[in-house]
């Protein structure tokens, strides 16, 4: 008797236009996997399904409509079947300070880069609870670990998406769930480039998914990179304001 069929793994990326997400369903789907990428681009994703034929599937989607999430994740498994890992990586970037500072570029941001995740959240736990296996990855960033200049919108969309993994990681530990949190650096993505400052310890996308193929087949809750800048990062926010705000004016040269 013949054994049974082993089904490649089925993993959907959202914001895979361009950047970490593009770099990452290339990566997987070179490694074999099944891949639905998402993105607002009809065209980019196009693109990206052309350079792995079969294996990189489109679903175009703007995140920030929840009934069009969950309509598109109801028609990536009738297509390909159970999801098996879900990387929820879309997000945006428009740096905001004092000068330019205005609500509607912090609703705007809020809504793509947090209640997008939120709604492919809503979309994907319950199916892969009552399965009672799964992978989820939230792609959130340095930049939520505190506050830093020109990133009084993009910084807080960040800071709540580490929260909200934070306080679902028990919960999904106990249906079978490994959730991730993917804590990035500085990528060279288009949405970086847009930092009008100097940005150490700078990484290609691609190398960024190696990074986060590494981590989605491990243990570890958060996948960080790179780690030196990372690890400083973390340290910063633990020093007292007195020490906190002088360090980081001396290092971004902001006031």
């Amino acid at each position: 008797m013949s054994a049974p069929e082993v089904r490649p793994p089925l993993v959907w990326i959202t914001g895979a236009g361009s950047g970490i997400g593009r770099a990452l369903a290339l990566r997987l789907a070179r490694d074999g996997a099944t891949v639905a990428a998402s993105a607002r681009s009809v065209e980019s994703l196009a693109e990206l399904a052309a350079l792995a034929p079969g294996r990189i599937h489109a679903f175009p989607l703007d995140v920030t409509d929840a009934g069009a999430v969950a309509a598109c994740v109801a028609a990536i498994e009738e297509r390909h079947g159970p999801l098996d890992q879900v990387v929820l990586n879309a997000g945006t970037h428009i740096p905001m300070s004092l000068d330019d500072y205005a609500a509607a570029t912090a609703r705007t941001l809020m809504e793509v880069n947090y209640m997008g995740v939120v709604h492919g959240l809503d979309a994907v736990l319950p199916r892969l609870r009552a399965r009672g296996r799964g992978v989820v990855a939230v792609v959130a960033s340095v930049a939520g670990y505190s506050g830093l200049p020109t990133a009084a919108a993009y910084g807080p969309t960040k800071a709540a998406l580490i929260n909200l993994c934070e306080s679902l990681k028990l919960d999904c530990d106990r249906a079978g769930i490994r959730l991730h949190l993917i804590s990035p650096g500085f990528v060279a993505t288009p949405l970086t480039a847009r930092n009008p400052f100097p940005m150490p310890d700078l990484i290609g996308a691609e190398e960024a998914a190696e990074r986060i193929v590494a981590g989605l087949g491990g243990s570890a809750f958060e996948i960080i990179f790179p780690k030196r800048f990372a690890r400083i990062m973390k340290a910063l926010r633990l020093l007292p304001y007195g020490v906190y705000f002088p360090l980081v004016r001396k290092i971004t040269g902001a006031g």
